[in-house]
């Protein structure tokens, strides 16, 4: 175990989290606000940090191997995650500090689950508003992978942490060398934020809220600034941030060769038109649903379209933006939904976005990959003797490929089911199965809403309930094994 590598690449990471807290800073600080000098004592104690780590350890071995991969991504997400919900404690935003760093958690693993109630986030301060949706665009490429844009190393080195920390089964180089790859990555995620962005602001969205709301679209990540999330825009604005969020959800990659002109590379995925047409399906499914259960939001053909084909975009992509009011006391929310729509739209909370996405959840093509798992062994019942190669995205998948995401299936069924059975002992008020399912569903998925009274918030859970969730949301940015290895005592050991 390389651990002057690890400490010191960490170091790095605490200097970036430093400069990027400026930003809201200098906002803050130009709107006479009171909690400017907050975001500068968190940038402060972050630059201080960096510099030590950095400086004072310095490895001569800058080798970079799987396990130290894995370890450098999981403590620098913790990281950020505890530094980054300083701001919200000293300024008294958010006084408790297990609160604030579920809130920071859910911000840089691009959940958007909230503690917080409609009245305490638009009475919140502009710059930590912006904070907290900027770490929803950090978190959505990932802060190494911003690291290792600019870091100069091997390729080697440089795929260990990006295969640790962009999320789906496999990670490709787009180009031979790591720290290229990372550039393009942030190109077209930059790139597609500033269109998003202008977009609404031609959408008639104001401009605060354009860029509040571009980070959460581009990361994956659903914090909004009203009480009702996106319900209170015009429907153009929600049109937008319906179409930005499917786009977000496809791998970048596609994009890419789109760029590069290899149309016919780029439309040959098959991860990519099951992705459509999983969306054109339930959208149609839900959008009807809506239309015939009469509800107040769903007047109209046009309406119930906008809102089944909204709801439909944001739990796939694991967004969380709601085109409805998200307040439980309101009577048109996410419970008011048929059961057929609530139904089908849990179910996208666990197949997510693209592998290669900003999104979450088991990826398409996971669950694509399963479902010919199951397809081989069902012919193989039927008729024993044969053989047949099964093919995915043009590839032959070998046995110990299809074995690997059965594994990863049965690890986060696993996990998903301790969630919930920890927060089934949580006494808070209101608390129903439904409520712990969904909440724990949604956490380790990356997707923020949930049913039941947690659809308000998750205000109502305890301290235990809250550091439960926070690690869930990681460990499901992370794709689970970079936070499990690293809790493991066995990991650490000097062989």
């Amino acid at each position: 175990m390389n651990y002057k590598v690890i400490f010191n690449t960490i170091g790095k990471i605490a200097l970036i989290l430093a400069v990027l807290l400026v930003i809201p800073t200098v906002l803050s600080a130009s709107l006479l606000e009171n909690s400017w000098w907050a975001l500068l004592a968190t940038a402060g104690i972050s630059l201080v940090i960096g510099l030590v780590l950095t400086f004072a350890i310095r490895p001569r071995n800058k080798a970079i191997f799987s396990k130290e991969g894995l370890i450098i991504v999981a403590l620098s997400w913790i990281y950020v995650s505890a530094i980054g919900a300083l701001p919200f404690v000293l300024s008294r935003a958010i006084p408790n500090y297990i609160d604030a760093f579920f809130e920071t958690c859910s911000g840089f693993s691009t959940t958007g689950a909230t503690i917080l109630t409609g009245t305490q986030i638009e009475s919140m301060d502009r710059g930590l508003l912006f904070w907290r949706s900027f770490t929803h665009w950090i978190g959505g490429m990932g802060v190494i992978v911003f690291l290792m844009a600019f870091e100069s190393g091997s390729a080697n080195r440089g795929m260990h942490i990006l295969r640790a920390e962009m999320p789906g089964p496999t990670v490709d180089k787009i180009v031979p060398r790591a720290r290229s790859t990372a550039r393009i990555l942030y190109l077209l995620y930059i790139g597609f934020t500033v269109v998003q962005i202008i977009a609404l602001l031609i959408a008639g969205m104001p401009v605060f809220d354009s860029f509040v709301h571009a980070f959460g679209t581009a990361g994956t990540g659903g914090f909004g600034i009203k009480a009702d999330s996106i319900a209170g825009y015009n429907p153009a604005c929600q049109w937008i941030i319906a179409v930005f969020m499917v786009l977000f959800g496809i791998n970048f990659n596609l994009y890419y060769l789109l760029i590069m002109r290899k149309f016919r590379s780029a439309f040959k995925s098959q991860e990519l038109w099951i992705f459509l047409g999983i969306i054109v399906v339930a959208s149609t499914a839900v959008s009807i649903d809506l239309a015939l259960a009469d509800l107040p939001f769903a007047q109209g053909a046009s309406e119930a379209v906008r809102h089944g084909f909204f709801q439909v975009a944001s739990f796939i992509s694991t967004t969380g933006y709601s085109s409805i009011p998200t307040s439980v006391a309101h009577p048109a929310n996410i419970n008011s939904f048929p059961l057929l729509s609530k139904a089908l739209l849990f179910l996208l909370m666990f197949i997510g976005g693209c592998a290669g996405s900003t999104g979450g959840g088991l990826k398409v093509s996971r669950v694509a990959i399963l479902g010919c798992s199951v397809r081989k062994e069902l012919r193989k019942v039927l008729h024993p003797r044969s053989a047949s190669a099964v093919k995915f995205e043009g590839k032959i998948l070998t046995e110990e490929n299809m074995q690997g995401v059965t594994r990863y299936f049965a690890l986060y069924m696993l996990i998903t089911a301790c969630t919930i059975l920890i927060l089934c002992l949580d006494g808070g008020e209101g608390l129903t199965l439904e409520s712990n399912i969904t909440a724990s569903v949604s956490c380790l998925n990356n997707i923020g809403p949930a049913y039941g009274v947690v659809a308000d918030g998750y205000y109502m859970y305890n301290w235990l309930s809250k550091i439960v969730l926070s690690f869930a949301m990681l460990i499901g940015r992370l794709e689970l094994y970079p936070i499990l290895l690293t809790f493991a005592p066995s990991t650490w050991i000097k062989r």
